[in-house]
Order: C-alpha cells, then sequence, then structure tokens
C-alpha cells in the first residue's frame, strides 16, 4: 500500500519517459572477424567482446591511490577518548521508526547514534548550522577515507569548503572491516532510498523512503519549503548499512547488517553541526527497502548530547 504524506506532492516523480536508450550493439563486427580470443560481455551475455592478447599484462599494472593523504593532519584518536573521560550526557532523542528528525550539535561536542530494540540502519544528513550551503560531501569523504568510514575517520564538507565536519571517535562495529563478500559498515558509495528510484524501477509511489523522511525534517526544523528542502537533501553516510560491490558484476549489494542493540557509532563535531537522520524503512536491509514490509526499529542519538567538562587540546596530529 502507497503511504502518502501531507505535502508531498512536489515529491511525486516526473513520468518516466518514453522509450530506452538504444541497445549496444555487438562489439566485434561481423564484418572484422576477431582473430583473437572472445568473452561474454558481463551485462549482456549475448554479446561478445574480442580480448587483445596482452590482456593479462594490462590487467597485472598495478594501482595507485587516486589521493595520498599522508600530508593531512590525522586525529588524535587518544585526545578524543581522554576529553571524553568527564563528559556529561545533555540530550537524547529518539527517531521513531520510518521517520526522520533534525538535531544539533555544538562545536566541540561528541555525539553517538545509537542502535536500540533491533537492527536497523539510519541514513545521515550533516549541515553547517549556520549555512545549509555546507554540508557533508560522501563523495570526497569516500576518495580521502575508504568505502567504509570507522574510527579516526574525517567526514568532509562539500566544495569549497572541503573541510572536516567531524571524526569518528568509536565504532562498536569496527571489528566488522570487509567481509567474504566485499562487504563493509558505514558506508559512504551508496546514495539514499528516494521515490524517484522507487517509481523507476517498480512503478510505484513511496513516501515513507529515507529521501523523504529527510525532506520532510528538515522543512520542519528550517522553517523553508519541502521543494528547497528536498533540494537540499544530500548523499549520506549510511550508518550501520552492511554493503559493497559483487565480485562478478561489480553491483551495489547491501545484506542484513550486523548491528545489534547497543552497539552505537560516535563522533566529535569539528564545527556546529545540524544533523538529520532518516530510520530506513529497510530495517537492517537484509532483504527490502523503500517498502513497509522490513521490520523497523528506532534510533537514538545521544546528542554530545555528551558535553566534555574539560578543555579539549591536542585533537590532531600530523602522525
Amino acid at each position: 500500500m502507497d503511504i502518502k504524506h501531507e505535502g508531498d506532492e512536489h515529491l511525486q516523480p516526473s513520468d518516466p519517459m518514453v522509450g530506452s536508450p538504444q541497445r549496444p550493439g555487438n562489439l566485434v563486427p561481423d564484418h572484422q572477424p576477431s582473430t583473437h580470443a572472445q568473452s561474454k560481455h558481463l551485462r549482456h551475455p549475448d554479446i561478445y567482446v574480442a580480448v587483445p592478447p596482452d590482456a593479462a599484462e594490462r590487467r597485472a599494472v598495478p594501482p595507485v591511490i587516486c589521493y595520498p593523504v599522508d600530508t593531512l593532519p590525522r586525529p588524535n584518536i587518544t585526545a578524543y577518548r581522554s576529553a571524553r573521560e568527564s563528559w556529561t550526557l545533555t540530550h537524547r532523542l529518539t527517531i521513531p521508526p520510518r521517520d526522520a528528525a533534525c538535531f544539533t550539535i555544538p562545536k566541540g561536542h561528541f555525539f553517538r547514534i545509537r542502535c536500540v530494540g533491533g537492527p536497523q540502519v539510519g541514513d545521515l544528513n550533516l549541515f553547517n548550522a549556520y549555512n545549509l550551503e555546507e554540508h557533508f560531501y560522501s563523495g570526497k569523504t569516500r576518495a580521502l577515507n575508504r568505502t567504509h568510514v570507522s574510527i579516526g575517520d574525517h567526514l568532509y564538507s562539500n566544495l569549497p569548503w572541503l573541510r572536516p565536519l567531524a571524526t569518528i571517535t568509536d565504532d562498536t562495529l569496527a571489528w566488522y572491516g570487509i567481509d567474504a563478500y566485499g562487504g563493509g559498515v558505514h558506508d559512504v558509495i551508496g546514495t539514499r532510498c528516494d521515490p524517484y528510484t522507487h517509481r523507476l524501477l517498480s512503478g510505484g509511489t513511496y513516501h515513507r523512503c529515507c529521501h523523504s523522511n529527510l525532506t520532510r525534517a528538515l522543512s520542519a526544523h528550517a522553517g523553508i519549503p519541502l521543494a528547497e528542502a528536498e533540494r537540499r537533501v544530500h548523499d549520506v553516510l549510511n550508518v550501520f548499512m552492511c554493503t559493497g560491490f559483487t565480485r562478478d558484476t561489480g553491483q551495489y549489494f547491501m545484506k542484513a547488517s550486523p548491528v545489534r542493540p547497543g552497539d552505537y557509532l560516535e563522533m566529535f563535531a569539528e564545527i556546529d553541526l545540524l544533523g538529520c537522520l532518516s530510520t530506513c524503512p529497510g530495517g537492517d536491509c537484509s532483504e527490502v527497502h523503500s517498502s513497509d514490509r522490513a521490520r523497523c526499529y528506532p534510533l537514538e542519538v545521544e546528542d554530545a548530547i555528551y558535553e566534555p567538562r574539560i578543555k579539549r587540546r591536542n585533537l590532531h596530529s600530523n602522525v
């Protein structure tokens, strides 16, 4: 059953374009038969492509890191954790299943996103609390860290600011690493479930997806129209979500999150932050999202909620 909320009209995707892109033709023309070995195309098994004689040599070229980060200051996690020793919990926010809420985190505070009740994934947006133009940039965070973030990783803002918005200081799922399928936790490779992709793939309409949840929450908190809020919602940090790319076809996959009640992801606010968190309708994302089929649970935000009583110092180093 489609669930529609008041004020969601602007979120209705436009009618899909008529027709579809032309399918690629055979990459080995019939009038020029290949003298080399051939292999099937990964996505089009009816298409064969020529394999050059030096294919193995080309594949064997070693990779290089696109963005060496040796010159970047690295967070001094020991100093961050020392600052936590005398903290005080100042606020706790519970976000219901298939919903979203905004919260503010002052600079210099810690905050935790905590699993309660049962396995649940969350989609997180972060903004400069005083300038919504500056927000979390998942692409550059991925490029400067890794596909899945954890302790010691910075969450960067978009251009032209490109600075740490927050630093991950603790993660009870840091033990997970990369599994046999290539999956990891807390990804910055996916986007967020949204009504447009759902419409494209299924022809249906669903507005309790993370994109719509974040849009409504930001609109209500910032006092801006839904259409403006939607433009400001951006690619997320998929908190607790376990994802990766299939080895054979390179497709984005999800699997049951290993998160359990009591697990948390902890961050330190490097600037004054506005956060917006959606409890994904996919629950633990073991099967589906963008529907009411999955079993979902609330998430808690403990809002730096931890306030250090001691003055912070030496939180960054070049080692």
